[in-house]
């Protein structure tokens, strides 16, 4: 408990050292750059608890991503037009605490997000493999025609949202949502690393080495997957939830985007499913070459980019970066203990 408090510190003052960075740098590209590449570290760690810990492929993520998104664009327009759209007994209630800030959004993106998580779970999670896979895949597929029938969100045709131009202590409105999305992936890489150290992490082990093992040994399986799906959908949601005041107009294209499924499966992949770290070091150097190819060449390359990158590491690094660090440094341990056997025995 304590080695997470530490964790959580030093990961909030790192945050706020980057963030001041770059306000120091004085170029507001930064911000919107920097805040896809910490976006893309939240859902990559989102994902990673239930792909990474428990082994379930999750092909959805834009699904949970798009629903805290939209979370905030019905609350948004609910919000500013109370009178239109509440009941007379329920508008004066809802006037004193509408519109609602960001940070409350985002809490109500991630609880909408979790709640579909666990309902997800309870129909899916009794599929395993590519029966999983293709069926949260499907998830995403309904949830799209849903939001595009739903005219209150601006269906087909999107929903504007209308930002503040400055915001106190911030000034520049990008640089508010930046500093809210870097306290967001502190928040999302602390609670992967305690699962990672915890009996919740050891049992979502136990469940991505072998299930029916874990079954026959009394592991609570069905138990630990729905914690999992809720918790992973719950960040999704959480990391959706700003999206629409950062690109300032929505439409199920662009939150039901390739890009986020590809990347948010690719970034843990390439950095390492087993750990914390592998997430976070695959977003930042997914997402970072993603935002230079989108400067010099075209975004329109970005999955080419990805696809390449994974083909790669799957075939020379299947553990990803953390797994081949780690196993370089077991090796290097094996040699320095193997040389003084070796030594004596030849004496």
């Amino acid at each position: 408990m304590r080695s997470n408090l530490v964790f959580f510190l030093l990961a909030s003052a790192i945050g706020a050292i980057v963030h001041l960075l770059v306000q120091l740098n004085g170029n507001d590209y930064l911000f919107f750059a920097g805040y896809t590449v910490v976006q893309f570290i939240v859902l990559a760690t989102a994902w990673n608890i239930l792909g990474g810990y428990c082994g379930y492929v999750n092909f959805g993520s834009a699904a949970f991503f798009a629903v805290g998104a939209y979370s905030s664009v019905a609350l948004h327009k609910l919000g500013t037009n109370v009178d239109r759209y509440a009941a007379e007994w329920l508008a004066p209630l809802l006037k004193t605490i509408m519109p609602l800030n960001i940070p409350s959004l985002i809490i109500v993106g991630g609880i909408v997000a979790g709640l579909i998580g666990l309902g997800t779970g309870y129909l899916t999670l009794r599929l395993r493999g590519a029966f999983f896979a293709i069926a949260t895949l499907a998830l995403a597929v309904v949830l799209q025609t849903l939001i595009v029938n739903w005219d209150f969100a601006g269906g087909s045709r999107g929903a504007y949202i209308i930002r503040p131009a400055t915001v106190p202590l911030f000034g520049n409105y990008i640089q508010y949502l930046f500093a809210l999305m870097v306290a967001l992936s502190v928040i999302a890489l602390t609670v992967a690393r305690m699962i990672e150290k915890s009996r919740l992490g050891y049992g979502f082990a136990t469940i991505r080495d072998d299930e029916l093992a874990a079954e026959a040994c009394g592991v609570p399986t069905l138990k630990l997957k729905l914690v999992a799906t809720t918790i992973s959908g719950a960040l999704m949601g959480m990391a959706g939830a700003p999206f629409p005041y950062y690109i300032g107009y929505l439409e199920p294209g662009s939150a039901f985007g390739l890009s986020y499924a590809v990347n948010s499966i690719a970034m843990p992949m390439i950095g390492g499913t087993t750990s914390w770290i592998g997430p976070l070091v695959g977003a930042v150097l997914l997402g970072s070459a993603q935002q230079y190819i989108t400067v010099t060449i075209s975004s329109a390359a970005n999955l080419l980019v990805v696809g390449l990158m994974l083909v790669i590491f799957v075939i020379i690094a299947p553990k990803g970066l953390v797994g081949l660090w780690q196993d370089y440094m077991h090796k290097r341990a094996s040699r320095t203990t193997a040389a003084p056997v070796a030594e004596k025995e030849a004496r």
